[in-house]
């Protein structure tokens, strides 16, 4: 998931980040640090796999585990693992479901650069005055799921290529933006704006948000990369974990199909309106 929900527990770790040192932890410390965060990794990339949502478990335990080290540290760690589950998530999908490129090269092409200039807005102004909106947008598209029992089920619309090219340029730079701006719950409103816009039904729609998933997700690996931000001893083996996961996670979603898909959509959109009302509230 994206790179900006990180950024949420940043207040909460500011604190006790300044007045902590990081001690030599013996290794049975680490390794048993280590094993936590890949089962929670696991988790993460099975469940972004099939309709995202994935940070929800992966950043609380991340936080949770590695308190002594720095927050920005943190957020390009988690990156790794979670592009990793992407990727692997991705190439199950393409394997299976029909992809349409050109609508992907604009998608994601615009969405990567729309990502960039979100996260330099937040390092000038500060994203929680729209997470009450989000959080009200996130209650009525699990009622409108809830409630229309087709929806996702089926692809519905034909589109002209110079609306494919349009729609793919709308939805990037939104929600790339979004991702880089706010955050949580990305994967999940690419799948309903998929759905909704292009008629695409839960297969094809989350086959395409993990193409441009990948595209901010890489935007936010390289700007950590250049920082030097990432803790290798942590990302490679959570990578590992996350790719299994993606792959389980995907093959799951493929073999259940569309009705399956729709039942977690609504469990992952619920749990991402939990996050935002207790940011709010």
């Amino acid at each position: 998931m994206s790179s900006l929900f990180l950024l949420f527990f940043i207040k909460e770790n500011e604190q006790k980040n300044t007045t902590q040192t990081t001690p030599h932890k013996p290794i049975i410390i680490l390794l048993t640090t280590i094993i936590i965060l890949c089962i929670a990794s696991f988790a993460a990339g099975f469940v972004d796999a099939i309709v995202g949502g994935g940070g929800l478990i992966q950043v609380p335990v991340a936080f949770i585990m590695l308190p002594q080290y720095p927050v920005f540290s943190v957020i390009g760690t988690l990156k790794i693992p979670a592009f990793t589950g992407t990727f692997f998530a991705a190439i199950q999908y393409i394997r299976r479901v029909p992809v349409n490129w050109t609508l992907m090269a604009a998608c994601a092409g615009t969405a990567f650069a729309a990502a960039c200039t979100g996260s330099y807005v937040l390092s000038l102004v500060s994203s929680s005055f729209m997470k009450p909106v989000i959080f009200c947008i996130l209650i009525v598209v699990a009622i409108y799921t809830f409630t229309k029992k087709d929806f996702g089920q089926h692809t519905a619309k034909g589109h002209s290529s110079k609306q494919w090219l349009g729609y793919g340029i709308a939805i990037g730079m939104v929600m790339g933006f979004y991702d880089g701006f706010i955050g949580p719950g990305t994967g999940s409103l690419l799948v309903l704006l998929f759905i909704s816009i292009l008629g695409f039904d839960f297969l094809k729609a989350s086959t395409h948000a993990k193409l441009v998933n990948l595209s901010t997700n890489l935007g936010s690996i390289i700007f950590f990369l250049i920082k030097g931000s990432i803790m290798y001893k942590v990302a490679i083996p959570m990578a590992v974990a996350n790719g299994l996961g993606g792959m389980a996670g995907a093959r799951f979603a493929l073999l259940k199909g569309n009705r399956f898909i729709r039942v977690f959509f609504l469990v992952v959109v619920t749990a991402t309106i939990i996050r935002f009302a207790w940011d709010i509230f």
